[in-house]
């Protein structure tokens, strides 16, 4: 049995409440019967997954599949294994303590050895040269075992003898392979720490179960020495610090362990911890269909299908309510109904294959109305000869295609859809559809090349314009300051030297001073004129230097406009190219004419988002049960249920995040559009008994007024 955590995997019993007539899932490989499917699917992903090890091989991340297989085919090499090396073998793994790599090595010399027999012919070293010899006779001297061999010479005889030891001998191979050895070797056992052989295999070969008596415990030899210091250790005192310190240490390793656990792992190994944020409940979906759950994903598969190829088959859309409740209508000549089954027999017969062959030999008119669809639709379930359909070609020729059931409907849908997937037609759209997604896509990569480019180029634009100005202000101040000394400098210069008076005030007061001629009156009043002087230069500098600021800033400003004017168009730019990639992406999205699956939660339900329907579907594991989410507030609910720890529902999150704008926003829409129904209804119920409301003004028959706008 392959094992799990290195431990044996003990299998499900049977239910006892089983009766004859009850419908059960077994498992194929292990015969185990489960009455729920849920726990089945459990147990095979279970087995499924590669944490398995083969029990006699010892080979791990197996499934539990491959790992019986392993077992099955290591037991038939096992059975192989010669008997009379059986007992010897066993005798060597009784009670032995070494690892299985030395216990190889150890069984291996032994029976090289065991080989190694008196007349056996073989090669040997003798002087770094190696001769064929013929081994004369054994010698034992206690442990060790020399051998006396005859060197053979050209002539086939013996030429003369020496003593060799089992190293210079080269040996035969053995007559099992180590793989098969090592199989023996745990098939054998029950326990590997000694090793223990089976109770059977040793009264068989005459083994000894006892363990032997030179070892230090009968205890230790049975794998219970490990269990016996336990309890010693337990028997000793301890403080109050020790235990504390074990408890903490304990502790550690819990959470060491739950920290070496790497996420996302699979879903169902999830288990809640202490950090996880707090999830909402997930909401119940709703189950309000026409038709039965089973048959949902044959209704979306053909609305679909219809809807991705309206334009090829000339059949403009409808929703899915009307789709449903006409395939529920019991009344045969509807034109929704008649329509589709008509879009699809005028693709057939283009194409011009088995289809186009059976209604030229019928000789049916061209035009297919609501009289005479009926006719076209017999042709083709006999054309295809479908045992399923057989039943149904009289009630239709009868004119009661109404009467049918819906899943029957549907499978006759079904197939009309599998025969034009094969049509000339069909095909060349999916190639133009793929060709042109794979274009827009590269497109839409070029324009985000380039606005990172431009995004690059703006950087270094703005960290140069920085600089710039940084060492802008750096001169502007220090140019100022030196304006300013010079400026102060002379006024201090000629107020101290000369005491300027007016502009002659330097020679005239030079030439007082030479002459010695100055009294105190005029002294003073040099004094007075000189600071006059001061005052006036100063007033001139800091006019020189407001008209300097002027001129700067009006030699900045064309240039602070051009940066605006570059700043606007760079915004305008990357404005565009927004657009422009919503546009590509939107455009791709119209060339969809497969949808795909959102992804799946911790319970393999599948989430699928269509294009033209405000709703998420849900779809149970076995494609049984349906259901649907149809309000903004239940796909907020559901987002925040989902467990990023696990792999499913951690993908799952990820695409509706990626999608959630787009979902939110059609789930908006389809309520705002229930809403504006049930207003008009009531409106039409408000009015007076006198004034019946038309039957086209019924939103919930609005499939009863289809017509097909794209008809050829």
């Amino acid at each position: 049995m392959p094992l799990f955590k290195k431990k044996p995997f003990p299998l499900v019993d049977s239910p006892d409440d089983l009766e004859p007539r009850d419908l059960v899932f077994q498992v194929r490989f292990t015969k185990e019967i489960f009455k729920d499917y849920q726990e089945y699917l459990k147990r095979i992903n279970l087995y499924r997954r590669r944490i398995w090890t083969c029990k006699v091989t010892g080979k791990v991340n197996l499934t539990y599949e491959e790992a019986l297989v392993s077992e099955q085919r290591a037991i038939e090499k096992v059975q192989q294994f010669p008997k009379e090396l059986m007992a010897p073998v066993l005798h060597i793994i009784q009670f032995s303590t070494l690892t299985l790599r030395d216990l190889l090595v150890t069984i291996s010399r032994k029976l090289q050895e065991r080989l190694l027999v008196e007349g056996l012919e073989l090669l040997g070293r003798k002087e770094k040269t190696v001769f064929p010899c013929k081994i004369l006779k054994v010698l034992e001297d206690n442990d060790q075992i020399n051998y006396e061999v005859g060197w053979i010479g050209k002539d086939k005889k013996v030429a003369g003898s020496s003593v060799v030891n089992f190293n210079d001998l080269i040996r035969r191979k053995l007559p099992v392979s180590r793989e098969v050895l090592k199989s023996f070797i745990r098939e054998s056992t029950s326990q590997s720490s000694p090793w223990v052989i089976h109770d059977n295999l040793a009264r068989e070969h005459g083994i000894s179960t006892e363990p032997p008596e030179d070892s230090d415990d009968n205890d230790e030899c049975l794998g219970n020495n490990n269990t016996r210091r336990k309890k010693n250790k337990r028997k000793e005192p301890e403080d109050d610090n020790c235990l504390i310190r074990r408890k903490k240490a304990k502790k550690g390793v819990q959470v060491a362990e739950e920290e070496a656990i790497k996420y996302p792992i699979d879903d169902i190994l999830v288990k809640p911890g202490a950090d996880d944020p707090k999830f909402t409940d997930r909401p119940p979906p709703s189950r309000d269909f026409s038709v039965p759950e089973e048959y949902v994903g044959d209704l979306l598969m053909v609305w679909d299908f219809c809807s991705s190829f309206g334009r090829l088959l000339h059949l403009s859309p409808f929703s899915l309510e009307d789709f449903e409740s006409a395939i529920c209508h019991k009344d045969t000549n509807l034109n929704l109904i008649m329509e589709s089954h008509s879009a699809f027999f005028q693709l057939l017969i283009k194409d011009e294959g088995d289809y186009f062959t059976a209604v030229q030999k019928k000789k049916r008119k061209s035009k297919i109305t609501l009289l005479n669809w009926s006719e076209y639709l017999c042709d083709f379930l006999e054309m295809r000869e479908v045992s399923e359909f057989s039943t149904h070609i009289a009630t239709i020729k009868r004119g009661h295609y109404g009467l049918l059931d819906p899943h029957h409907k549907l499978a006759i849908f079904r197939e009309l859809i599998a025969c034009s997937l094969a049509t000339d037609a069909v095909r060349d759209q999916l190639d133009d559809s793929i060709e042109q997604q794979q274009a827009l896509a590269s497109k839409k990569r070029g324009v985000a090349l380039e606005e990172g480019r431009k995004r690059r180029e703006e950087k270094l634009l703005k960290a140069e314009s920085n600089g710039k100005e940084v060492m802008n202000g750096h001169s502007l101040e220090n140019g100022g300051k030196v304006h300013h000394y010079e400026n102060g400098s002379d006024d201090k210069q000629k107020g101290s030297n000369c005491k300027p008076n007016g502009s002659s005030g330097k020679h005239n007061d030079c030439d007082d001073k030479d002459n010695g001629s100055n009294s105190k009156s005029n002294g003073s009043n040099d004094k007075q004129n000189g600071d006059v002087a001061q005052e006036e230069n100063i007033i001139v500098y800091k006019r020189k230097k407001a008209s300097g600021n002027r001129e700067r800033s009006s030699a900045e400003e064309p240039s602070s406009n051009e940066e605006r004017k570059e700043s606007a168009k760079r915004s305008r730019d990357t404005r565009n190219e927004g657009q422009t990639k919503e546009v590509l992406q939107k455009e791709i999205e119209k060339l969809y004419v497969c949808t795909y699956s959102l992804g799946k939660d911790k319970d393999y339900n599948r989430y699928w988002f269509f294009r033209h329907e405000g709703r998420l579907f849900i779809e149970s594991s076995d494609s049984k049960h349906w259901g649907y989410y149809s309000t903004k507030e239940e796909l907020d609910a559901f987002v925040g249920s989902l467990n990023p720890k696990g792999e499913r529902e951690r993908a799952l999150q990820k695409q509706l995040e990626k999608s959630y704008d787009k979902i939110s926003s059609a789930l908006q829409k389809r309520s705002k559009d229930i809403a504006t129904n049930i207003a008009l209804e009531e409106a039409v119920v408000r009015r007076s008994t006198r004034v019946h409301a038309p039957v086209r003004d019924n939103p919930a028959r609005a499939f009863l007024r289809y017509v097909n706008k794209w008809k050829e």
